[in-house]
């Protein structure tokens, strides 16, 4: 009998887990919300629910915020998340950056900070800045609210999921790095290491332009090309946690050599890299250009907003550049979309700030390419955060990890 009565309190205090997490869910989608219609909208009986809200109240991650209208005509009191139970550091390791957010848990960013870096210093010192960084927004965070609730950082690489290791990042020439572990010896917190645009499919399928859409493909162009994949509302990572690598798919095998170490990776033809390349090679071949005196006739200077800018004052070599980029990028959409049929495709990275002059391309290759059935039921839009996708990606991993275990 003894043995019966622990399972039944181990299987209870699992189903009141569970519960909590629904609850926690059902306020991050539809707050402000009463008590009753938490109850409605989420299938328990209204005594539970206020059992659970009461505890959650108590450990101050949701709160009352006054009263509201009801069927009945009787106010209720209305229920949120509550902002200030903590902070959440996020930060990212780019190929050329850092960035590092702290927010509350609204998530409105309280802090944040970003540089450029040079890969050529090395990972000692890229990672001991990163390091000094996230140890500054920890102590914002702590000053503010007291307490951080977690810690996540993406990178642009392939991540074991069980161990927290950088396996491979060919963008920056890392090998082998055990992030979770250097994380967890500066920083006694939950700590969250992944794909930087992993985490970004999630920050846009929580906070940003996929709210809502439970089947999505996130595609990230910068210095390299990434992407990730919900699925059902979670996201799909593989069987070692390396889905959505994109950017790695040959779509030339006569083309350029990758830093992977393959040739004619998509990313060859859709990066920053590849953007600069078609600018480089047409200034070169005489073709006249406003970005020549952009870059004070250094082309080793290009940037994306600088081709942005000349773009939209009409210069032919950075429509073209940008044409060439958007068409490249266009049919490996379409091929993706013909395998997964996603509601819809999310592009973010740098060359997201390109997005007027690289998705009428896009649809053009969709057009042309996709199934009539995965084009009908596909949308393509910008990344609503756009440069910053990753480190919400990071404020997202960590809220969603507090979501299904509250405590």
């Amino acid at each position: 009998m003894p043995r019966q009565n622990r399972y039944q309190t181990g299987d209870q205090a699992l189903v009141r887990q569970l519960n909590r997490s629904v609850i926690m869910h059902h306020l991050r989608e539809s707050a402000p919300i009463s008590r009753a219609a938490l109850a409605e909208k989420s299938g328990l009986n209204k005594t539970t629910v206020s059992s659970l809200v009461f505890e959650l109240i108590g450990r101050q991650f949701v709160r009352e915020i006054g009263l509201g209208p009801t069927s009945t005509g009787r106010p209720a009191v209305l229920l949120e998340l509550n902002p200030s139970v903590g902070c959440i550091v996020s930060g990212e390791i780019g190929v050329d950056f850092i960035s590092v957010i702290c927010t509350d848990f609204a998530p409105e960013i309280l802090w944040r900070h970003q540089e450029q870096t040079d890969p050529s210093t090395g990972q000692a010192v890229i990672m001991e800045r990163m390091l000094s960084t996230l140890e500054q927004a920890v102590q914002v965070g702590r000053s503010i609210h007291g307490q951080i609730l977690g810690l996540a950082v993406g990178v642009p690489g392939l991540v074991d999921q069980a161990t927290g290791t950088l396996l491979l990042a060919p963008n920056l020439g890392w090998r082998g790095v055990p992030l979770r572990r250097i994380l967890e010896e500066r920083f006694p917190l939950p700590i969250f290491v992944d794909n930087e645009a992993n985490m970004a499919a999630l920050g846009e399928h929580y906070f940003g332009a996929a709210q809502g859409h439970e089947e999505v493909l996130y595609i990230s162009a910068g210095v390299g090309l990434g992407g990730g994949i919900v699925h059902g509302g979670g996201l799909f990572s593989g069987v070692g946690g390396f889905g959505g690598e994109f950017g790695h798919m040959t779509m030339d095998p006569a083309g350029e050599m990758c830093n992977c170490g393959n040739r004619g990776c998509w990313e060859t033809q859709v990066s920053q890299r590849a953007l600069f390349r078609h600018v480089r090679q047409a200034i070169e071949q005489g073709q006249p250009s406003l970005l020549l005196e952009a870059a004070k006739g250094d082309l080793g200077r290009l940037t994306v907003p600088m081709v942005v800018d000349a773009a939209r004052a009409g210069d032919r070599v950075a429509l073209t550049a940008l044409d060439r980029v958007g068409h490249h990028l266009g049919i490996g959409i379409a091929s993706l979309v013909n395998a997964l049929n996603p509601e819809l495709v999310v592009f973010g990275g740098i060359l997201s700030l390109a997005g007027d002059f690289l998705l009428p391309p896009v649809e053009q290759e969709l057009q042309q390419r996709a199934l009539l059935w995965n084009r009908e039921a596909t949308r393509v839009v910008l990344a609503r955060h756009g440069f910053d996708a990753c480190v919400i990606g990071g404020v997202a991993t960590v809220y969603q990890n507090i979501l299904t275990q509250p405590y």
